[in-house]
Parts: structure tokens; sequence; C-alpha cells
């Protein structure tokens, strides 16, 4: 049968001491606590100081783990190796043991040591009301002069260590050796055997930390499975928000294996790849991330890169989140969501089509990964040619929402590759698609997108312009400008009622974003606690005025009369009257109004 190795000690498991005894009683000691113990081996040697250092020389090629020895012969031995030295203390029954030996002497006694001997000895002496006088010294040059002037003082005893025992009997001064008991002994090599495991564990760390750079070159974020950091090559500056970010983020990268993700933070694009690594029982998620993995300007260039937390700060902080109508786009996305389904988003300009796609992405089950934002008028060669061909782009990735804005900027050519593209590499069913076209005033959506809508089956998503919801102007007003008032310095309560009128009467051909600059310079101006209609008018006046266009011509007048061309459409004759009287009031709008017979307000439109 074959010996049973069940509870054989492997060598990792081994402590190898070498033992410097000050005197032979302490060496039997340190020998029969030795035998009868399985976690260490044993080689112990008899020298006091400076013979407790040579044996140590002699010694240094043996693979020791740990030295044990006492006292100032301990404090020598640290001072000539690297191997860790466990010094055997001085414990109150050591000194207790010679105080009550010391009973029976009837003449002048102390007790000389060292701090680690003569504060246990105070504190012993005070329990147990033991008038003893004691001396401290604190190295070994005081020793010889200590015990001269005691013995001129008519001390005949000393209680004392190795060091002062030596030099008391060659003064002639009794001495009492403070020995070392099978506790103090037993706690050194306690202290050894820990020491060897710390050891082994920190090798073993190595070994870990070894496993963890082999990751790249990249800087390294390594959390604990509740969240705690381990280790960071991370600068103080930087480390604070990437840690609460990838803490918060913790849970869902803990189930995988390997995981790939961005992360923007004030303006700044982060790449992180994420390995899971077990080491000592416990569970680690080490993150490796650069900051320039695209080669060029991601936000200058049409690609951004936003997570959940950016993206609800950007629609809380956007007027659209203002909006009665958000409450209803909000349930709308909620339904869309129940699948994973490619969703076109539609509106005229400034109608919160890109806040729209914010909360599709936020309410998603892939909000816990980027949202790439694709913005179609600014791509240009070198970005379009990165999203087609480079092995980084975002179309090489799963699990991400990608959003492609204003596809009708693009032109036919690239409208055709891009819907290849989504088709033909399963884009849209690897992640989530969201797409967004502008459409024309008063119209719906364009050929160009429609092609999107039926070869990709997406769910369309309407965004009314504001001018149908002018009865929320008022509530948006007040909501804007109390949002307004905390970064201002003059404070604006609010818009006269007639300004109000104003703004709701007026026809808003970019909507929300238009309402939004709107009321800004109104109220970066007032000057007076309420917005007055003055203001607004000649706000509004301006926005009407044509932007980088020819005038429209000017009918003249012909033998007392203004020639019309009666084949036109009635709104632009119309148009053309209002014109025509618009002159001759040299520009005056309310004097043109009361020349018409209409309001001022219905002149503004007619004008837009």
């Amino acid at each position: 049968m074959p010996p049973n190795t069940t509870n054989v000690p492997t060598p990792e498991s081994v402590t190898r001491i070498l033992g410097i005894a000050p005197y032979e009683g302490m060496k039997n000691i340190m020998e029969t606590l030795a035998d009868k113990r399985s976690d260490i081996s044993l080689d112990v040697y008899v020298g006091d100081l400076h013979q407790g250092v040579d044996i140590v020389r002699r010694n240094r090629h043996a693979d020791y783990d740990v030295i044990v020895s006492r006292g100032g012969t301990a404090q020598l031995i640290s001072a000539v190796t690297q191997i860790p030295v466990v010094e055997v203390g001085f414990s109150g029954y050591d000194i207790l043991r010679v105080i009550k030996l010391s009973e029976n002497y009837t003449k002048r006694h102390a007790i000389v040591g060292f701090p680690n001997i003569t504060s246990n000895a105070r504190l012993l002496c005070s329990l147990l009301q033991y008038d003893i006088d004691i001396f401290t010294i604190y190295s070994p040059e005081e020793v010889s002069q200590t015990l001269s002037d005691l013995k001129e003082r008519g001390y005949e005893m000393v209680l004392c260590d190795v060091i002062a025992n030596t030099t008391a009997k060659r003064l002639g001064l009794n001495a009492l050796l403070i020995t070392s008991g099978a506790e103090s002994i037993t706690t050194a090599f306690d202290q050894a055997v820990k020491l060897k495991k710390d050891y082994y564990s920190l090798q073993s760390e190595k070994r870990f930390f070894r496993d963890i750079l082999m990751g790249g070159n990249d800087e390294i974020i390594v959390l604990k499975e509740n969240g705690e950091l381990f280790f960071s090559t991370v600068s103080e500056e930087q480390l604070p928000e990437l840690f609460e970010q990838l803490r918060k983020d913790l849970p869902s990268f803990l189930d995988k294996r390997t995981h790939k993700f961005f992360k923007n933070l004030n303006g700044t694009l982060y790449s992180f790849k994420s390995r899971y690594l077990s080491f000592s029982g416990e569970q680690y998620a080490a993150f490796y991330y650069s900051s320039s993995f695209v080669p060029f300007a991601i936000s200058k260039y049409g690609i951004q890169y936003t997570n959940l937390k950016d993206a609800e700060d950007q629609f809380f902080n956007s007027f659209f989140s203002l909006t009665n109508s958000n409450s209803t786009i909000r349930a709308t996305v909620e339904n869309i969501n129940q699948a994973n389904v490619p969703v076109m988003v539609c509106g005229e300009a400034g109608a919160g089509k890109e806040q729209v796609a914010q909360i599709i992405y936020s309410q998603s089950r892939l909000s816990k990964n980027p949202l790439i934002t694709v913005n179609c008028p600014l791509l240009n060669e070198r970005s379009w040619n990165f999203l087609i061909n480079h092995y980084n782009s975002p179309f090489t990735d799963n699990d991400n929402t990608i959003y492609f804005k204003d596809i009708n900027a693009l032109s036919k050519e690239r409208r055709s590759h891009l819907l290849s593209v989504i088709i033909d590499t399963n884009l849209y069913r690897r992640n989530r698609i969201i797409l967004s076209c502008c459409c024309p005033m008063g119209q719906g959506l364009p050929p160009e997108a429609m092609e999107f809508v039926n070869l990709l089956s997406c769910v369309m998503l309407h965004l009314p312009p504001l001018r149908e919801h002018t009865g929320e102007i008022p509530a948006l007003t007040s909501l804007y400008l109390n949002m307004l008032n905390t970064s201002m310095e003059n404070q604006v309560i609010g818009l006269e009622p007639d300004a109000l009128k104003l703004l709701q009467e007026y026809n808003w051909p970019y909507n929300y974003t238009q309402f939004k600059r709107i009321l800004n310079e109104l109220a970066l101006a007032a000057s007076t606690p309420y917005i007055q209609a003055e203001s607004v008018e000649a706000l509004l006046r301006e926005e009407q005025k044509p932007q980088n266009q020819e005038p429209p011509p000017t009918a003249v007048l012909k033998d007392g009369y203004y020639p019309l061309d009666l084949t036109r459409p009635l709104n632009d004759i119309t148009q053309e009257i209002i014109q025509i009287v618009l002159n001759e009031m040299n520009g005056n709008q309310s004097a043109t109004a009361k020349r018409l017979g209409i309001g001022r307000s219905t002149l503004w439109r007619y004008l837009k």
C-alpha cells in the first residue's frame, strides 16, 4: 500500500529557519519546540552578538526562509543579511520569572536592559508592587558604563539580558539572566511561519500582476468584485472620475471573460478592454485603456461615443426635456424598445430628433454599452473611410447603439453604400440602429429616407413641429427662464402678455432649437424683470429677414397702379401686395398692418 501523503507537508508549506541562540538553554528549547511542529525545519546554533553574525555569514548560501534570534544579536544580524529576521521577544512571563527568582536576594539589586525589557518590567513592578530599581540602556556601548556606575553605588546584582550578563560578571557583579521561555520562542516561530506565507503570497501576487500587465502597454485599473480599487497605473488627477465610472458599470463586466467598450469623459474618448481574473479565491476585473485609439479627432469629424450617464445628462439638460410631448415620446419609446428593431426618427429641423435618439438608447437593454453617433453632415472623406474600412470602426463591434444622424445629408452614392454595409454585414442585427432624417417644413419623409425604412423594416417615430404645440409655449418659457436664472446676473420673471402672444403666433421654422436661442437672446438683453413686447417684435423681425438671399423683386408703379400677375397662386399675390404696402410705409410694420386691416402678428406670418 502506498504511504498516505495527505498530511505530508510540501516544501512550499515548510518554513526553513536558521536559529541563533545567545545561550545553550535557548537552543535546547528551540529544538524541542521545532521537533513538535511539521510546518518548520530548524537549524540552530549558539552564538552571541558578533558570534551570531559570523554564523549567519557562514550560512549565507543555505536556503533559509527566516532567521530567528534574540535581543542585540538579532539587531546585528539584521544589518548584514537580506533574509528576514524575527526577534524572540521578552514576554511578561519571562521577566516575571526572573523577578520571582530575585525575591530571596536581600542585597541591593536592579533590572538593567533595553526598552523592550524595562518597559515590561516597570509595568509588572507597578502591578505587583515590587520595589526594584530599573535602568534603561539604549545601545551596547552604554552597558559597561551603566553597570560600573551601579557597582559604585552599592548594587551587587543585576537582572539583565545576555549582553549585560557577560559584562556584569566581568565587573564582579552577580547577574540573573532574563531567559526566553517556550511561550516567547513559540510566538517567534509563529511569526516566522507567517512571514514565509506572506512572502509566498507576495510572490504569487507578483505573478498575478505579471498576468495583469500582459494585457498591453495601456493604462490599467483593477477592481475587486465588490468595487474596491485593487491596482492602478493611472495618475491621481484622472483616477477618481475613471474609477467611479468603472465601479458603477462593474456588475456588467464580471460575467464576461473579455469585453470592449468606450467612455467619453470631459470630451476625451477612452477605449477600454476588460479581462475577468481570479486570484486567491477572489474575482477581479482588469481594465486596460487608451485615449487615442481612433486616428483623428472624433467629435470634429462626425463620430462621437457616449455612455449612458452622458446621454442622460445631455437629454435632461436639453430644452426638449422640458416639453409636455416628452412624456408621450417616452411612452412610445418604451414600447419600441421591447424589440431590438431599427428606428427612424423624423421631423423638421430643431424638433428634437437627437434627444429622442438618446431616450431610445438610455431605455434600451444595450444602455450599458456605448451610444455611437454618426453625424452624417459632418463626415469627411477620412472619417467615412474609417467607418467603412478601419478595423477599429464601430461597425466591427457588437451590442452597441449606432445613431445615424440626418442621413439625408449623405450623397446618393454614400447612402447606397451605407445601406449596403448595414444589410450585408448584419450591422442592424448585431447592434441597435437608430436613424434620423430632417423633413422639410410641412412635408413628410423624403424618398432617400424611405429607402432605409423599407429595407431595414424601421419603426417610424415622427416628431411634431413646435407650431403644432404653441399651447406649450407659456409653460416652456417659464421653465426655461427659470433654468437661465441660475446662470445669469439679471433675473427675468417672465414675458409681458403681448410678448408671450407674439411668441405663440410665430411660425418657428427651426422649432425648439430656434425657440431656445430666441429665449436666450431675450433673457440676456432684458433690462427689466419682464421681457417686453418691443424686444420680442424686434428680434422676430430679424429672424424673418432672408439669410444669404437676394431681396424679392418689388413691383413698379405704372399709370398710378401696381400691375399684378393674377396667374400666380393667391399666396404669391398676397405676398407681393404686402411687400408693396410695406415699401410705401417705409418698412413700418405697424403702419402696414393698419393700412391692410390685419393684425401685426398676421402680417409677420405673411412676411415669413
